[in-house]
């Protein structure tokens, strides 16, 4: 199982929100580019990038500083936050992320999905954000009536699905598992866990149910967790 360190990017800065309330904000660093260097450094094979500009104020934000890291690092990037059309999708990936993450678009628009996919193939992912057991929209702001399991089983042209407990992101009590297992048995698509990972037991638990690789942000921030422990447990 695969470890993607987490960086969220807000206002230029790495940032950390709490079930992804933008007042309850954590500034980790002032450069997110030196925060990639360092989880490259440390050993990720991956890393997972947020722009949270993008997914609340609707458009994609902090292209520039997306830009930077990946030309800085070696290591594949994905991105997600606020890319809702082709257009964006095709400059995102000649930016040289190796995976855009369609979010509220590929719910919204499930044409996009099909195009994106069809062109990009395993370079789509979609993220699914949960809330109460159905799928959150536009920065998490929105909440609508689609169940997570019934929109996760509709994305067949999808290789990847990134799967997010809004309940259990950023408050370091630990990933929602049996949701995400349900996830896990509704596709054939590898999926990605993310949200409230902050022990090695959660990492095991989340292995032992299926999953493809987990996202770790705050915990990795604080200390709870050390990235080589991360390692270790996915191994």
């Amino acid at each position: 199982m695969q470890i993607l360190p987490a960086i969220d990017l807000r206002g230029g800065k790495c940032v950390n929100l709490v079930q992804g309330i933008a007042e309850q904000e954590t500034v980790f660093s002032d450069s997110p580019v030196d925060m990639a260097k360092q989880w490259e450094a440390a050993g990720a094979e991956y890393l997972h990038l947020v722009d949270l500009d993008g997914a609340f104020q609707r458009e994609s934000a902090n292209i520039d500083i997306v830009s930077e890291i990946v030309s800085v690092i070696d290591i594949p990037v994905q991105l997600g936050g606020g890319i809702r059309n082709m257009d964006q999708v095709d400059s995102i990936l000649e930016l040289g992320v190796h995976r855009a993450i369609l979010g509220t678009a590929a719910l919204k628009n499930p044409e996009l999905v099909q195009h994106a996919c069809s062109k990009y193939k395993e370079r789509i992912a979609v993220g699914i954000d949960a809330k109460d057991g159905m799928v959150a929209t536009h920065g998490w702001l929105e909440v609508s009536q689609k169940s997570t399991v019934d929109f996760a089983a509709e994305l067949t042209e999808v290789q990847t699905i990134i799967y997010t407990d809004i309940k259990s992101d950023g408050m370091l009590k630990g990933p929602n598992v049996n949701a995400t297992a349900e996830i896990i048995n509704a596709v054939s698509a590898s999926v990605i866990a993310s949200g409230g990972v902050t022990s090695t037991s959660d990492i095991i638990a989340l292995k032992e149910i299926g999953a493809s690789g987990a996202i770790i942000g705050r915990a990795l921030y604080t200390g709870d967790l050390t990235f080589s422990e991360a390692i270790d447990a996915a191994r």
